[in-house]
């Protein structure tokens, strides 16, 4: 069976809940105040089924000008709109405001239906028709078909079903393989089931067990129940009207606005890039940084709109911009959505949301500018490039790229392999899958090599930079696990050479002066006089006449070199003393099998400032093994 949403439009008191009424044998007013006040406040629903295998959910909107808000609410998600008017009054002021949104969120197709047909005579009827005509000349409903109808009589109500059944037809039905999103309409409470949510199924299908969460809160729930048109069913489609039961969340935590989705798939947003559409018959130029009312599906959030390219957007003008929310909603590439002013309340344009994630971007910026113009006619390739390269140094994730391209896995994949293969874009982490762009990839590996040329012209006699150090070094912006490949791609072009823990430039030669060499010989020679006990970092700063950092530079140097050797970061001795001592405990070991500190300390006469770091670097040596108190040789 095929499912569509029909809604209505229209202004007050034109008889849209009437003509539902006569459809389908429902009445869409539910609300005590409805009923006595005789018009519709709060969005209604209905279901139809027609020939051709047809099932219309349908959502009737109110028509005064004071509930326009849940108009646009009702609006979201419908493939085909009744756009009602009253044949004894023609054109109202919520006729155009409805056909105006209705347009800006993209409905394509309709049906106008002229109501109390039994009120007027022939010749009056077809004036309205003849300006009705004139009036949708340009509109989406220019060639729409026009039926003049009696919700009293039923007169004209069989030719209507016809014409909805023929556009029924036309209209492709939702993305069934796509990600469920269900934007809640309504919620409320049923004895013994708990919390029940409403709305529209924009794409997917949600069943019974599956794991959801509601956003923007991100309340993680299970689906306990589905109705779609009051019936039970296992699994909801795309174009269903649904009312799903919710287990693990409290009605008081959802509301109108909110949205159900897979559980961890999609993120709220703060901010969206959008091709927005100022109206012909918006009263005044839009400024920069105005704040106007955004809503798209049943959200409405305040929004402050940054214009790129210009300081003003005038009456029927169009132009990119980013709109800043005042909190965050869930909105998807090619989402349609409208802005309202808040006092007077007037609807003054829309458009198409093109990134749901974007950065600040700097206005009457080039590249900004290519990059949403790529969003919104580019290929699927320059999209994922442009979006790829404007993540500069921070790279993006494949489920970035999910959420800011509204593309699928199996596209993105699609786009990504050509420029994966010419280079333009590299996959530098494995899992997650984070890409960057060409340049900025270039752009880190310039960075890490002026930092490793950096540190060694001030550290003239080290050997090279720690790696450690040197991955502190990636601009912070960026992910620490792009060191990795940086460095083995460094490595590769002969930028860089990596040794265990360090990092050197190949090639390269430790440089000292004569001025340095002479206080290394100095050092060296105090080394053999200390011997056994040789002086504390502290003395030997004070000897030789320089500062820590200088000692150790020196120190590190004579130990590369083989003329000492390092016990402990601040311990030094002279390679025949180490070895008199490696020799004394060898062949204490080797008669007497085990040794405890205090025999290694009568058999060398040193301290216990020299003993147990001693005995500690032999075991890091390897030459013995610690059992518990004891050492003993290590075997092989």
């Amino acid at each position: 069976m095929k499912h569509l949403i029909l809604g209505t439009a229209g202004h007050i008191d034109h008889g849209k809940t009437s003509l539902v009424k006569v459809l389908t044998g429902i009445d869409t007013d539910r609300l005590k105040e409805e009923k006595a006040r005789g018009i519709t406040i709060e969005l209604g629903f209905a279901h139809l089924e027609l020939p051709g295998d047809v099932r219309f959910g349908i959502v009737d909107v109110p028509g005064h000008e004071r509930f326009v808000r849940t108009m646009v609410a009702g609006v979201g998600g419908m493939d085909l709109v009744l756009l009602v008017v009253a044949a004894d009054e023609g054109i109202m002021p919520q006729t155009r405001e409805h056909l105006e949104i209705c347009s800006l969120l993209g409905v394509k197709r309709g049906i106008v239906v002229l109501t109390k047909k039994d009120m007027v005579d022939p010749d009056w009827l077809d004036l309205v028709t003849e300006e009705v005509r004139d009036y949708l000349a340009g509109s989406f409903l220019a060639e729409a078909p026009i039926v003049a109808v009696s919700s009293r009589t039923g007169d004209g109500i069989p030719v209507l079903k016809e014409e909805l059944v023929r556009m029924a037809g036309l209209i492709e039905q939702k993305r069934v393989d796509a990600p469920f999103r269900l934007p809640v309409d309504r919620v409320f409470t049923v004895t013994g089931f708990g919390t029940v949510v409403t709305g529209t199924l924009l794409a997917g299908s949600v069943a019974v067990g599956d794991e959801v969460e509601v956003l923007p809160a991100g309340k993680a729930c299970r689906v306990r129940g589905v109705q779609s048109f009051g019936s039970k069913v296992e699994r909801g489609g795309a174009g269903e009207r649904l009312a799903v039961n919710l287990q693990g969340v409290d009605h008081s935590e959802v509301q109108r606005g909110d949205v159900v989705v897979p559980k961890g798939l999609y993120r709220p947003t703060r901010a969206v890039d959008v091709r927005l559409d100022y109206l012909a018959s918006a009263p005044k130029d839009l400024k920069h940084r105005a704040t106007l009312r955004l809503h798209s599906a049943t959200y409405e959030v305040p929004a402050q709109v940054i214009l790129f390219d210009r300081d003003l957007l005038k009456p029927g003008e169009s132009c990119f911009a980013q709109l800043r929310l005042a909190h965050p909603v869930l909105l998807l590439p090619g989402d349609p959505f409208v802005v309202r002013t808040y006092s007077p309340q007037a609807t003054l344009g829309g458009g198409t949301v093109l990134d749901p994630g974007p950065p600040r971007r700097r206005r009457r910026s080039s590249e900004a500018l290519e990059l949403l113009a790529a969003a919104e006619e580019g290929t699927d390739q320059e999209r994922i490039r442009l979006m790829v390269e404007s993540s500069l140094f921070s790279g993006l994730s494949l489920e970035e790229l999910v959420n800011r391209s509204g593309m699928s896995t199996k596209k993105i994949d699609a786009a990504l392999g050509p420029l994966l293969s010419s280079g333009a874009v590299l996959q530098v982490v494995k899992e997650p899958r984070i890409f960057l762009g060409k340049q900025a990839f270039a752009a880190l590996k310039q960075k890490l090599s002026d930092e490793l040329v950096s540190y060694l012209n001030d550290n003239p006699m080290q050997e090279g930079i720690g790696k450690e150090e040197l991955k502190s070094r990636v601009p912070r912006r960026s992910d620490p696990r792009f060191f990795g490949p940086l460095l083995a791609s460094m490595e590769k072009d002969g930028s860089a050479q990596s040794e265990r823990d360090i990092v050197k430039l190949p090639g390269r030669k430790v440089g000292v002066t004569v001025d340095q060499a002479g206080v290394q010989a100095k050092l060296e020679e105090i080394l053999k006089k200390g011997w056994l006990e040789p002086p504390t970092q502290k003395e030997l700063c004070d000897q030789l006449g320089c500062t820590e950092k200088q000692l150790l530079d020196h120190a590190n140097l004579l130990v590369r070199e083989g003329r000492a050797a390092k016990v402990k970061s601040d311990i030094f001795y002279a390679p025949g003393a180490l070895q008199e001592l490696r020799e004394k405990l060898t062949a204490y070991l080797k008669e007497k099998g085990e040794i405890t500190p205090p025999e290694f300390r009568e058999i060398t006469g040193l301290s216990r400032k020299f003993m147990i770091p001693l005995l500690e670097f032999f075991d890091q040596e390897k030459l013995t093994i610690r059992m518990g108190d004891k050492r003993v040789l290590r075997r092989g």
